[in-house]
């Protein structure tokens, strides 16, 4: 990671010159590590030579949704996943066409539905009323899939699994008999069938029970085009982290997928089914670095804090989840190894890192908080009045800027001032 100049770089190009030219704090990504991500999903999910997998891959928009990193998933060939009219709209933007895109709501008002389908997007109907609506309203005028909650999954941490029985997400797959009774009573058209079942996965057989459930519903619904498995690959965060098997998944998912696609009467190549998945942190997560200056090197009786100029606003993961991020001081890469807590400027407990070994921080020193590309900048705010940093897109060996750093302005934009007379004030005088 770390050359002989002792410059941590990306494509090249040395980070401490992206933190010089664009200002710190700022997201920066590497276009050629989300098209390598792209290219081993495709590659783990072939098939054979003499029998490929009609593979379909979307990227999931929410885990970093940035119109030029769209523009760059649409080159490789791949469609999008959204979860919001908003998104399909960024996606509109960056040239996917409305059959591109996958609109999966999660209790969306039935507005925004109407919206979406009238748009021309795929969408998934996550709920029983939801999918009654449709049926009352529309009849057989727009195909759907159905978001399907398997009711068995728990393979991860708990607050980014989707697929468990207590999930708010998808229609319970105990609902089989009442989605069957509505879709025939409307004579809604279904085809596909969808799960998203969360990230965090580690064990990939998780993949393979929830594909059962999925290919026994399939019997209930003759014109399928597509089971799409939404995601659920594990991204190692530090070393020795455990990781999705893509080899090892694709070749198991995909002949089952084959054995279906024969039993469910479709060509013996099984090519009129597509498979899809959708990622979204695998494809983008390793991509990201959040570049942060230090502050203040703070030592206190028990422990010495490194006080960096972000925070939970910028990286929330860490407090929401107890994520990991490996840290890189990027300034001194061969100092003398200490520990510290590395720490953010909001005014809440707002802690990176806690007895992380890091070589001798001082002040002005820049951080890297790696694996920060998937749901840093999306799940950022403006808490404490913080502008949001500026994004970089390193591509083909330059760097890019792809969303200017917040001002001020930005923060006031949209407030209207009152104007208040000071009665109070005046009656105590």
């Amino acid at each position: 990671m770390y050359l002989e100049n002792r410059a941590y770089q990306i494509q090249g190009v040395n980070v401490l010159n992206i933190a010089d030219q664009f200002g710190l704090p700022v997201y920066v990504y590497d276009a050629d590590k989300i098209i390598e991500k792209i290219d081993a999903l495709r590659s783990a999910f072939s098939g054979t030579p003499d029998r490929r997998v009609n593979l379909k891959i979307k990227y999931a928009a929410k885990a970093l949704t940035n119109l030029s990193i769209l523009k760059l998933m649409r080159t490789q060939g791949i469609d999008i996943e959204v979860v919001s009219v908003n998104e399909a709209r960024l996606a509109l933007m960056a040239g996917f066409a409305p059959a591109q895109i996958m609109y999966t709501p999660s209790g969306n008002a039935w507005p925004e539905i109407q919206q979406a389908l009238e748009m021309g997007l795929q969408l998934n109907a996550d709920s029983l009323p939801l999918l009654e609506q449709i049926g009352q309203t529309y009849g057989d005028r727009y195909p759907i899939a159905l978001r399907i909650n398997p009711s068995l999954v728990d393979g991860g941490t708990f607050k980014i699994q989707t697929g468990h029985e207590n999930s708010k997400f998808g229609i319970s797959n105990q609902y089989r008999d009442r989605i069957k009774a509505l879709v025939e009573q409307y004579g809604i058209r279904i085809v596909g069938l969808h799960i998203h079942t969360g990230s965090d996965f580690k064990d990939s057989n998780t993949f393979l029970k929830i594909a059962d459930v999925l290919f026994d519903m399939a019997a209930d619904y003759p014109d399928l085009t597509f089971i799409d498995f939404g995601s659920g690959f594990k991204v190692a965060y530090r070393e020795g982290d455990y990781f999705t098997d893509l080899p090892d998944l694709g070749a198991k998912v995909s002949s089952a997928f084959h054995s279906f696609c024969d039993r469910y009467g479709q060509s013996s190549r099984g090519r009129d089914v597509q498979l899809c998945f959708e990622p979204g942190k695998l494809l983008v997560s390793e991509s990201g670095h959040l570049l942060v200056g230090v502050n203040v090197v703070k030592q206190n009786p028990t422990r010495t804090f490194v006080q960096v100029n972000s925070g939970l606003n910028h990286l929330i993961r860490p407090m929401m989840y107890d994520a990991w991020h490996t840290i890189l001081n990027v300034s001194n890469p061969l100092g003398i190894e200490q520990l510290y807590d590395v720490v953010g400027y909001i005014c809440e407990t707002d802690t990176f890192a806690t007895d992380r070994l890091l070589p001798e921080v001082s002040t002005g020193d820049v951080l890297s908080l790696e694996n920060a590309g998937a749901y840093g900048i999306s799940m950022a705010s403006n808490y404490n009045m913080r502008e949001r940093p500026a994004e970089v897109l390193v591509y083909e060996g330059k760097a890019h800027l792809i969303r200017q750093r917040e001002t001020f302005d930005d923060l006031l934009r949209g407030q209207i001032e009152l104007e208040f007379e000071s009665t109070l004030l005046a009656s105590r005088h």
